[in-house]
């Protein structure tokens, strides 16, 4: 799954293939490389043989997170990549979403309704409620702010 979104970044020409020369070989080396790379930091090497879907819900949300991190993005989005979560695999995420940014250079917009995880993880936040943005701010600001406690954190 990691090798063949790693491709997508280094596509190989047909005549590359059938000539497999120098360059073929060079390019599936690096390929396979960042594969093994970015699996290791998912922590599933030891999965790399088995099918995403027989993978317990943790690890397949880490080898989708992979897979994108695989093509090489300037900017990656996580779209509620703790759902389903418990909580030991979230502070792992968290971990990694830190690695991933301050390894590779991504910038990581994460859109999440797991408070804490935020709070841990960012550094700006953007809230909304009912489609509205109610505060823009550090993890402190969007805290403390009286509109994000009422509709978030249950208190003014």
């Amino acid at each position: 799954n990691v090798l063949t979104a790693a491709q997508l970044r280094h596509p190989v020409g047909a005549a590359d293939t059938v000539l497999r020369g120098r360059r073929y070989r060079e390019r599936v080396a690096a390929t396979r490389q960042k594969a093994d790379e970015l699996l290791d930091l998912m922590g599933l090497t030891d999965q790399a043989g088995r099918v995403a879907a027989d993978l317990p819900y943790g690890d397949q949300r880490r080898l989708e997170i992979a897979r994108a991190l695989a093509t090489g993005p300037q900017l990656l989005l996580l779209d509620e990549p703790a759902a389903g979560l418990d909580s030991n695999e979230t502070k792992v995420l968290a971990a990694l979403i830190r690695t991933i940014r301050d390894r590779y250079g991504v910038t990581v917009v994460v859109v999440e309704h797991d408070m804490d995880l935020i709070m841990a993880l960012c550094e700006r936040i953007q809230v909304l409620a009912t489609g509205e943005v109610i505060c823009v701010g550090t993890p402190e600001q969007v805290r403390e702010h009286p509109k994000v406690r009422e509709a978030y954190l249950g208190h003014a």
